[in-house]
């Protein structure tokens, strides 16, 4: 009988539901914003979950992980702008917040436990 594959990582189900969740969003954006900041936002989302599926197999996943813990960073900033811009309301925006706030906490405590695997205590001490 065949090996099941590795069973998916939370943090990956929950990106891909994001994903999904925020890209239909983008798509309703006025033009000018949709093809600026929306095709940002959303290639950015692609290669973060991309990001995420290569660290799962990668040797070294703490560096791919802390390269990992910006790009999420600059997304909640590109959001947060979106809705300065007016481009969703507060409570679209509190939604998708929640969401990248679990996204963040599971890439922290991956990030966390990969540095407490190759004795970077300091280091996994420090991951906000």
């Amino acid at each position: 009988m065949p090996k099941d594959p590795k069973p998916e990582l939370p943090i990956i189900q929950h990106t891909y539901d994001f994903i999904l969740y925020a890209i239909p969003i983008l798509n309703r954006w006025p033009r000018d914003h949709k093809h600026l900041l929306g095709d940002r936002i959303a290639v950015g989302l692609y290669n973060f979950l991309e990001g995420l599926v290569a660290a799962r197999y990668a040797k070294d996943k703490a560096d791919r992980l802390q390269n990992l813990n910006g790009n999420l960073d600059l997304l909640r900033y590109q959001f947060r702008l979106s809705k300065d811009l007016g481009l969703m309301d507060a409570r679209r925006f509190g939604h998708i917040a929640e969401r990248m706030q679990v996204i963040g906490g599971e890439l922290g405590n991956w990030l966390k436990h990969q540095r407490s695997r190759s004795g970077d205590e300091f280091a996994a001490a420090a991951v906000p």
